[in-house]
């Protein structure tokens, strides 16, 4: 199939246009991207999609940044690699938007990365008013300007006194005190008896110390700062007056008065204080958990601290406190505890027969915090941290230690000061606990005064606009405070879609690595909305995508192929939808036709052993019932952010683990996990996590076929020569490997102020192995050439050593069959990640016993020819006797399961409930559930 008559080479004027591309499997092709449009690439997994967008367009739009960088910075990057192409024509400044979870810092989160969270902070400094916790009341402080605007509404011809109180500083007596004020050039002080009395310093000065003492202690004292009659005000006055006014209020520390006609009195503070509190004024770094001066000063911004953990200290919620449900109120001393709580339980109607997680949070509140009649779990803990200088307390207390909410700012990350300054009744922390959804409904309600509206109006906008968009990708389910470390791939995606809409760039290149993974059909329908704004903005956006919905919309597509890996890499059919369906060379034409269909089987598979989770009600799960059966294919669905990952990867994996192994992380809120689960041998979750932690873990390694591959080459003629063992073939360590770059095959420069430069290892070339180790040939290849081979290429190479062809099938028949064998696993896209997991298992076989696999949206980044693959994996699986759970939104893989259970019906609050489970084909008539609709 020649690639050149596929291919119009036309481009119009504006279009960009890529001339001769190499770069990996990509075989000297030629294609043009139309400018200002909505361009879809798609292929199977392998074909050279990536290859094509990111690692050609964007590398050389990055590249060409590099260049117009001053010399100093090119001189490191002058050795970025330019892609393997002949040139790229009209070329626009390019930003790529992948899939990988971009932050690992637990500082990071949804606020942050939208930049919302910024734009709150300006507006809480600017329009909040601080409330006092004391007395509620709202802490004012007056300036000048509102002295004046009172003085404005005093009547015509009124007398006014501009005073200050009379005050004894640095514990001198009264005489001292009025010798000071005379040097400072005051003359009066008013007494304020029965009527206020004006006398002269001097006069006072004259009497003794007994009697002054006597006289100020019967009346109250203020000295006189100035005195004006109320009328029309000259220039040269009001100039006077302010002078008074500075003057009283800096002589007062913060507070002056103001006597109208010797009897109405008017108090002004600048301080900003109230009910004995000085509180702190409200600027943006006030409100940043990442700045020492807004950061708790307890957790330091982080939210939690080392404390008591409450999962560890009630690990049995089924359990009562008669029961024994609280763990540490247990053995010979310590039972004391809950004796003494039981025995005064009918003090304060607690119900000491009643499962944990039953009680109401009143109950739970008096549980862990004791009254007057009992002792409480707080203070226990108290009693434990006061005889800590016995080893077998220190034993105890480090038993239920954990990472618990920061008790002083519960949570929210910020000093207490920042959480007084409210809008509308809540602080910036209430508002980052709310979902997108409900912050949005908030902003739509909030009522400010005409000033306020006029200072936050910019902010305000901005803050519209984003939150509209976080919507409309659907993720209107997240809150801001939610870390970006728990988000999934596309979720981090689409988050950085909104920031990049937020930015309101245009005439530039958008390149998304398929942004609508995790998306459930309804969703995508938001997010080609979102992608047709960015469009309006005379932006180029190229989609790297296999979803239908999404080519249907798109005003150009470029299908890449014919197959994976060095079969593919041409271009088989560009143009608009019509176009490639009427291809007849496009793979992806003819699923879309349904000429090529993935069909579901023709029955489904019976089933006895089940499992149970009662009672799920961890975040937004209404307190549901659902059965899990086992030995089938068991397919979790439902709009994103309906409870799907809350459910199974929250509450079953680690409430199996639990049950199974001891240990688990923390176990989601739930009733009880009954059923048969002593017939599961293992739990294993296979989800889009990295492999290995390195740049040095690849596929081979992970699938551990990489022994067979180097004890093959320590038993070539030449390595026994040469003394050569297994060892010297593995780049982890010393002996084979180039010492220059310790087998990395690549130099790593830190960059002050950009993203580090990966360089090639000028030793090694990048072969990361000593030369003498490379002359090691098998079939006239070195053990680079055999780590740079496909999986497909390479099982082909190995066809005469059984074993290490069955090892690499599994990667084959997962649909991986074009990654390279030595591919750095942090190089690998989720779904990529989560297959080369499963192949893992497929190697192994049978004979580890019954295990229940948990997958997380296993179809990410597959085109429908690889999906087909993957559904055999899956039935594999299922034939050596075990269990799948699958998390998923693809259609194809919901009418091949044996079960379905669909949460929702919609996302956030309105989700979270049980809207089906039964057989597939049951799903289509159920009203209620979106899922059913898209079937």
């Amino acid at each position: 199939m020649s690639t050149k008559k596929s291919v119009k080479i036309e481009p119009k004027k504006n279009d960009i246009f890529v001339k001769g591309a190499r770069t990996h499997n990509l075989k000297d092709i030629s294609v043009t991207f139309p400018r200002n449009q909505l361009i879809v690439v798609t292929g199977v997994s392998g074909s050279g999609k990536s290859s094509l967008t990111i690692d050609t367009l964007f590398a050389e739009g990055q590249r060409r940044y590099a260049e117009s960088l001053n010399a100093y910075v090119r001189q490191f990057m002058a050795r970025m690699n330019k892609p393997d192409v002949d040139y790229i024509k009209g070329l626009c400044p390019a930003i790529a938007i992948e899939q990988k979870v971009t932050t690992r810092t637990p500082r990071s989160t949804v606020g942050s990365m939208t930049e919302i969270y910024d734009y709150l902070r300006l507006l809480y400094a600017r329009v909040g008013k601080t409330i006092s916790p004391v007395s509620g009341k709202v802490v004012q402080k007056q300036d000048l300007g509102d002295v004046l605007h009172a003085i404005d509404s005093i009547k015509e011809k009124s007398k006014i006194y501009i005073l200050t109180d009379f005050k004894l500083n640095n514990n001198r007596d009264i005489i001292e005190e009025l010798q000071i004020l005379v040097q400072k050039g005051f003359s009066r002080i008013l007494l304020q008896q029965l009527s206020p009395e004006l006398i002269q310093i001097e006069e006072l000065l004259a009497k003794g110390k007994t009697d002054l003492k006597k006289l100020f202690s019967k009346a109250k004292a203020f000295v006189l700062i100035d005195r004006v009659i109320k009328k029309e005000y000259s220039e040269e006055d009001i100039h006077r007056i302010t002078d008074s006014i500075s003057t009283a209020f800096y002589e007062g520390e913060g507070i002056m008065h103001l006597l109208i006609d010797e009897s109405a009195l008017l108090s002004f503070s600048n301080r900003f204080e109230s009910d004995g509190i000085v509180f702190e004024e409200p600027v943006p770094n006030l409100f940043s958990f990442n700045n020492p001066f807004g950061a708790c000063p307890t957790c330091e911004g982080f939210g939690q601290v080392l404390g008591v953990d409450k999962e560890l200290v009630i690990p049995d919620k089924r359990l009562s406190v008669f029961e024994g449900a609280v763990a540490p109120w247990k053995g010979e001393k310590m039972v004391w505890w809950k004796d003494q709580f039981v025995k005064n339980a009918h003090k304060f109607d607690f119900p000491i027969h009643k499962p944990y997680n039953e009680l109401s949070d009143e109950q739970r509140s008096t549980l862990w915090k004791g009254n007057k009649d009992a002792y409480g779990i707080n203070d226990f803990f108290k009693d434990v941290q006061q005889h800590l200088y016995k080893v077998q307390y220190r034993v105890l207390q480090s038993r239920y230690r954990g990472r618990t909410d920061c008790p002083d700012c519960d949570g929210f990350r910020l000093r207490p000061e920042a959480l007084y300054v409210k809008i509308s009744e809540k602080h910036i922390g209430e508002l980052c606990r709310l979902s997108v959804e409900k912050l949005k409904l908030w902003f739509d309600q909030l009522k400010l005064t005409k000033h306020e509206s006029q200072i936050a109006k910019r902010l305000l906008i901005e803050i519209h606009q984003r939150l509209q968009t976080l919507l409309d990708v659907g993720l209107g389910y997240l809150s801001l405070d939610r870390l970006a470390n728990t988000l999934s791939g596309g979720e981090s995606q689409r988050i950085q879609l909104t920031r990049s809409l937020g930015s309101n760039l245009t005439n530039s290149l958008y390149i998304l690595d398929e942004p609508s993974i995790g998306l459930h059909s309804r969703d995508t329908d938001r997010l080609i909305k979102v992608l047709h704004q960015l469009k309006a903005l005379d932006n180029t956006v190229v989609v790297v995508e296999h979803d239908e919905m999404m080519m249907r919309e798109a005003d150009h597509i470029i299908d890449m192929g014919p197959l994976a890996s060095h079969l593919g890499g041409e271009v088989i059919a560009e143009g608009n939808y019509k176009e490639i369906i009427a291809n007849p060379n496009s793979l992806t034409g003819k699923y879309l036709t349904r000429e090529y269909t993935i069909e579901p089987p023709k029955t489904t598979r019976k089933f006895t052993n089940k499992i149970f989770v009662n009672g799920a009600r961890q975040n937004n799960l209404k307190n549901i019932d659902v059965m899990f059966p086992l030995n089938v294919m068991c397919v979790v669905t439902g709009v994103s952010g309906s409870g799907k990952t809350t459910l199974v990867k929250q509450i079953l994996y680690p409430g199996l683990m639990k049950m199974k192994t001891g240990t688990s992380d923390k176990v989601g809120e739930h009733k009880s996990i009954t059923g048969d689960i002593d017939s599961i041998q293992q739990i294993e979750l296979v989800d889009q996590n990295p492999i290995g932690k390195s740049s040095r873990s690849n596929p081979v390694t992970y699938i551990k076929a990489y022994d067979d591959i180097r004890l093959l080459f320590a038993k070539q003629h030449l390595s026994k020569i040469r003394g050569f063992q297994a060892k010297h073939f593995s780049f982890n360590v010393d002996g084979g490997r180039c010492d220059a770059c310790k087998g990395e095959g690549e130099q790593t420069i830190e960059m002050q102020f950009l993203a580090d430069v990966h360089l090639i290892c000028d030793v090694c070339k990048g072969q990361r192995f000593k030369e003498e180790v490379l002359e090691v040939h098998y079939k006239n290849k070195s053990i680079y050439d055999v780590l740079e081979m496909s999986v497909d290429e390479a099982i082909e190479f190995f066809k005469e050593e059984a074993n290490l062809a069955k090892a690499l099938q599994p990667l084959q028949d997962v649909g991986l069959g074009y990654i390279k064998l030595g591919q750095s696993s942090n190089t690998l896209s989720g779904g990529e990640a989560q297959r080369v997991k499963l192949a893992s298992f497929l190697g192994k076989g049978k004979g580890h016993g019954n295990i229940l696999f948990l997958f997380d949206e296993p179809t990410t980044g597959l085109h429908f020819h690889d999906i087909k693959k993957l559904l055999t994996s899956f039935n594999a699986l299922i034939e050596q006797g075990h269990s799948l759970i699958i998390i998923e939104h693809n259609t194809d893989v919901i009418k091949s399961a044996d079960w379905v259970i669909d949460l929702g019906p919609e996302a956030g609050e309105e989700g979270g409930n049980l809207v089906f489970e039964g057989v597939p084909k049951d799903l289509k008539k159920e009203n209620k559930s979106f899922t059913g609709k898209f079937l």
